[in-house]
């Protein structure tokens, strides 16, 4: 059983073809991608499949949404041993103004945040917006 197998297995996940293909080509990404990326990478397949493999995986902690300011969802997948908890999981994304991609910086954890007493924290997005690595030449 290969990595992705034994991912699906942990999550009792169904392997099927096309969430093996949707799993591959996010994890070929460095970035984060929109649902309308995965539509053309897969423009013979089923929109409506593709929906639901990208919610499947949202549920079952595969991927994360993103929201980076840009009024278009963007999804990534998780790191090994995510369960996307506001305590320990989440990390800083990067938004380049001048590519427009959307990077992950997993190894930067947004620090803990205590709201007042009565508020519930159920998610925190934190987007450094700038000009990426690629773009800077740097």
């Amino acid at each position: 059983m290969n990595e992705i197998e034994k991912l699906f297995a942990s999550k009792e996940l169904r392997i099927t073809a096309m969430r093996l293909l949707i799993y591959k080509f996010l994890a070929e990404k460095q970035i984060a991608v929109t649902l309308s990326d995965i539509e053309e990478a897969f423009d013979k397949a089923d929109r409506t499949t593709l929906y639901r493999t990208i919610k499947t995986f949202e549920d079952k902690v595969i991927v994360h949404q993103i929201d980076d300011g840009t009024g278009i969802t963007k999804y990534a997948l998780c790191e090994k041993g995510c369960s996307c908890e506001i305590e320990t999981d989440l990390h800083l994304h990067f938004h380049c103004n001048n590519c427009n991609e959307t990077t992950c910086l997993t190894e930067h954890k947004i620090p803990q945040i205590k709201v007042p007493d009565g508020f519930v924290s159920e998610n925190i997005n934190l987007v450094v917006k700038g000009i990426c690595d690629k773009c800077s030449g740097t």
